[in-house]
């Protein structure tokens, strides 16, 4: 990477990342306080809209590269360590006495810490791994067909994510079975919606390419997630 493409700035880079932020933290805080049931399925409600993380994602390292997705990734993961930290603080605040929604907030933002480290967790790996299948598809593609990259790398970065976080924050508390059956079906769902978005994925990205001028290639990037530099 040249100097001067370290130094070069975008129109739509920084409504990129604040769209992808915006969806991480409203799916995580609430989507993620309903649970829902359809013909005899179980799901949170965040499924149908978590996933578009990993769309924008997608679309961060097509075009702007792998190290500039790596800054969304912990940009996301600065912002959930926050709400987390914001509501844990909140509910510990006496409330008025003539207030009567404490435990209606404690039950809705009152997550168990088993949760939220199986969250945090399952989000920085599966973030990273999306990117970076991404990334290495885009070179061993020669930049062509997009559909299999996008599709590709969430079946990858949503099958860590699922392997990481069901397991850590339900096994012991539900049974392994039912453990076992929710991640798998959570897991379809998510792949399910990411195929059915791909058209929704090209546009943005033609878009984005388009209006930036870019269509980066990661042949020289470093791809250590714990570097913030470009």
């Amino acid at each position: 990477m040249t100097a001067k493409s370290e130094l070069r700035t975008y129109r739509y880079y920084d409504f990129v990342m604040v769209a992808f932020v915006t969806i991480l933290l409203t799916s995580n805080l609430i989507g993620a306080a309903k649970v829902c049931e359809w013909h005899g399925f179980t799901f949170g409600a965040g499924i149908f809209f978590f996933p578009l993380s990993y769309v924008f994602g997608d679309v961060m390292t097509e075009v702007y590269g792998y190290a500039r997705a790596r800054k969304i990734v912990w940009a996301g993961f600065g912002a959930m360590i926050y709400a987390i930290i914001m509501a844990e603080i909140i509910i510990r605040m006496p409330p008025s006495p003539g207030w009567p929604n404490q435990i209606a907030l404690e039950t809705i933002f009152g997550s168990a810490w088993r949760i939220v480290i199986a969250s945090l967790t399952a989000y920085f790996f599966g973030e990273f791994v999306n990117s970076y299948v991404m990334a290495k598809m885009k070179l061993m593609t020669d930049g062509k067909y997009l559909w299999t990259r996008t599709i590709g790398s969430t079946i990858a970065g949503e099958f860590v994510d699922s392997l990481i976080f069901y397991p850590v924050a339900f096994l012991g508390v539900w049974e392994t079975s039912l453990v076992l059956k929710v991640m798998i079906g959570n897991y379809c769902l998510k792949v399910l919606w990411e195929i059915l978005v791909t058209p929704f994925t090209y546009r943005l990205v033609r878009f984005l390419k388009a209006a930036e001028h870019e269509d980066y290639f990661d042949r020289d990037t470093d791809f250590s997630p714990f570097k913030l530099k470009v």
